[in-house]
């Protein structure tokens, strides 16, 4: 293992003072490759000084850009993120400059142009056209006063993006609840929450915190003091923010000649146009009233009970701060999940170390821990591992998990590609390097972490992201890991979400926390029962978050606050409530999921698609069908059209009817 460890580039022990130091040389080096390229006389132009020596800085750019502006994410130096946050602000203004290089575009067209182009391999001609179109989707062939335009208003969308994220991120609110206020939730969360002199518990707006107390917390006072917080984070700051960005993208697209940022973006999704894309929600949304009109009646029902039980008022309505309390309850009545029981079968040591057997076994791969005295890190919590191909012991790449909740890291759970696997500048395949970033509740001496299976599902669904970024087989960085359509890249990771669901992988996810016995067969038979458990809510919220986002996008300008409630209330039946604005924490709108958080269902056609035609068909922990899932949708990366990937891998044009089928309505 110690030969491959100086295949990482990355270092995370940059000071604040290092990474403004960095910054400022990468620009300089990346600008003389730029000046080098836009300078070749239009008859001199080769793929060597043109293709390869773009794709030689994209692959040296892109590993130190990544150590540079990772660290704002997961740096425990508040200093450091800092840093990170001015250096990513400063290389995005230089990202910009660059893309809309003018001498550099006109030497790419003048180049494809050329007799020797025509002689390109298929990924290098899929480069040169993809620059091409880029070029033009950036303005450069309008007139120098509308590049400015275009110019200053991306600039200025990138550094309130960065801002939008680094608000939510910081956000630290802490409530304080007496033991009473925390009825229902389960002894081990009372006990590992800090306590105040007074013996109130503190508890953030954190996930390991929130989704508890709004599962759990019989006293509905409490799930709304928490609803009405969570759903006010970063309110003034980010609502200002967002409501810019979507002017700016509105303006940005009309410049570029197109009716509105959704048309702009979609122009290079699998969807193609805002038109398909309302059809898709819309539709799915009519197929979902009935089941969600059935559930919103049961979640009544239990109200009235719960609040004659507990001595509450009830008020005939299911508000925000109910829905996940009465879902909860649903699964528990309706299908006897207890899950504070199933909880119990899920330490988080174990749903690791099972998902990565899984994983190792499906794909043919081999996992191996980087001894932490020999393992590059930000924070002592943080695993490093290397991955090899079991069958030719090719090295693929390293991963980092990085699983705790700490003061200023990233909220969320996400991957991040970290190393670009694609050919470095001296011919050799570099290996990719990626990270997994989430919140699950830490272990203590006297208390371990214990896995809800929604977090389970969590880990496993992440976790593919970091196999995408690992497997992926490009040659060029920009066609590296997930670097797909954006609608089509959480399929690869929703598809493995299948294995939290079925018997023989749950097998090896759970072992009881105390005595290491195994998940009970009834409470796999009833887990797997609850799967379509308020399909109707759930998959309506996701429409709503959907068709918000398009909303937005095909205006000039948008009170995002209305906009989302009325929504809300149209399409979930549930309203938002008054005084919050959800959508200034919705980080995904400033991160690279505009006109398109759509993908998340779209994508899951296809994930539900090449799963029941594949592996249910083939077997689930088949290492054949694993086999061609890494060579046919995983190796690509966005080497080849989504659509190809599919095709190749399922034997045929993809089908709605797996997706329609999981959701529980009948064709």
């Amino acid at each position: 293992m110690a030969k491959h460890l100086s295949a990482n580039r990355l270092r995370w022990d940059l000071t604040p003072e290092d990474i403004k130091t960095q910054a400022e040389e990468l620009k300089k080096s990346s600008l003389a490759v730029y000046d080098a390229v836009g300078s070749v006389p239009k008859d001199q132009l080769t793929f060597n000084n043109i293709i390869k020596a773009l794709a030689d800085n994209d692959c040296e750019y892109g590993v130190k850009r990544n150590m540079l502006d990772f660290p704002q994410h997961v740096s425990p130096s508040k200093e450091v993120r800092e840093a990170s946050t001015e250096a990513d602000k400063k290389l995005s203004d230089f990202d910009v400059e660059m893309s809309m290089r003018q001498d550099v575009f006109d030497n790419l067209v003048a180049f494809q142009e050329k007799a020797d182009a025509s002689s390109l391999k298929p990924e290098a001609k899929r480069y040169l056209e993809k620059r091409i179109k880029y070029g033009r989707r950036n303005g450069l062939h309008l007139p120098k006063d509308v590049q400015d335009k275009v110019k200053a208003l991306k600039k200025r969308a990138s550094d309130i993006s960065i801002d939008f994220n680094k608000n939510v991120n910081d956000e630290n609110t802490i409530l304080e609840f007496s033991e009473a206020e925390l009825g229902g939730l389960p002894e081990d969360f009372i006990k590992r929450l800090e306590k105040t002199s007074e013996g109130k518990c503190k508890v953030t707006l954190k996930y390991p915190d929130y989704f508890p107390v709004m599962r759990k917390a019989h006293n509905p006072e409490t799930r709304r003091t928490m609803e009405v917080a969570f759903n006010s984070r970063c309110k003034v700051e980010n609502t200002k923010i967002l409501e810019e960005l979507v002017e700016i993208r509105a303006k940005l697209a009309k410049l570029l000649g197109y009716s509105t940022h959704a048309e702009y973006i979609l122009e290079l999704r699998m969807a193609k146009t805002p038109t398909t894309v309302s059809s898709f929600l819309s539709g799915l949304a009519e197929k979902l009233r009935a089941l969600q009109q059935d559930e919103l009646q049961g979640f009544l029902k239990y109200k009235e009970e719960d609040c004659k039980k507990y001595g509450y008022p009830y008020d005939s309505k299911i508000n925000l701060w109910d829905m996940r309390y009465f879902m909860n309850m649903a699964e528990e009545k309706r299908y006897s999940v207890d899950h504070n029981k199933l909880k119990e079968y899920f330490p988080l040591e174990k749903v690791i170390q099972g998902s990565l057997d899984i994983y190792q076994n499906l794909l043919g791969l081999k996992f191996e821990e980087v001894p932490k005295d020999q393992a590059p890190v930000w924070n002592d919590d943080v695993q490093m591992f290397s991955v090899t191909d079991t069958e030719t012991n090719q090295f693929l790449g390293f991963f980092y998990l990085d699983l705790f909740p700490r003061e200023g890291k990233f909220s969320h759970a996400a991957c991040f590609g970290l190393q670009p696997g694609c050919i470095a500048p001296d011919g050799t395949r570099q290996p990719a390097i990626a990270a997994m970033v989430a919140n699950f509740t830490k272990p203590t001496p006297e208390s371990p972490s214990l896995s809800t299976h929604d977090e389970v599902e969590t880990f496993f669904h992440e976790f593919g992201h970091v196999m995408h970024q690992i497997c992926a087989q490009a040659e060029f960085r920009m066609f590296s890991g997930t670097r797909v359509e954006r609608d089509f890249v959480e399929a690869p990771s929703q598809m493995l979400e299948n294995w939290c669901w079925h018997a023989e992988p749950l097998g090896l996810l759970s072992a009881h926390y105390k005595d290491g016995s195994p998940l009970p067969d009834n409470m796999v038979e009833k887990l797997v029962q609850a799967r379509n458990a308020n399909a109707g809510v759930f998959n309506l919220r996701q429409i709503l978050l959907g068709t918000f986002d398009q909303t937005i996008h095909t205006q000039d300008k948008a009170d995002t606050q209305t906009v989302y409630s009325k929504l809300s209330n149209s399409i979930l039946g549930i309203p938002a409530s008054p005084g919050t604005n959800m959508c200034a924490a919705f980080a995904h709108l400033a991160d690279g999921y505009d006109a398109q958080y759509y993908g998340y269902l779209w994508s899951e056609v296809y994930s539900m698609d090449m799963f029941c035609s594949r592996f249910k068909k083939e077997g689930i922990l088949s290492q054949k069908v694993g086999k061609e899932y890494r060579k046919f949708i995983l190796e690509p990366g966005g080497s080849i059209d989504a659509m190809d990937m599919l095709r190749n891998f399922l034997g045929r044009e993809p089908s709605q009817e797996a997706f329609l089928t999981s959701k529980g309505l009948k064709l």
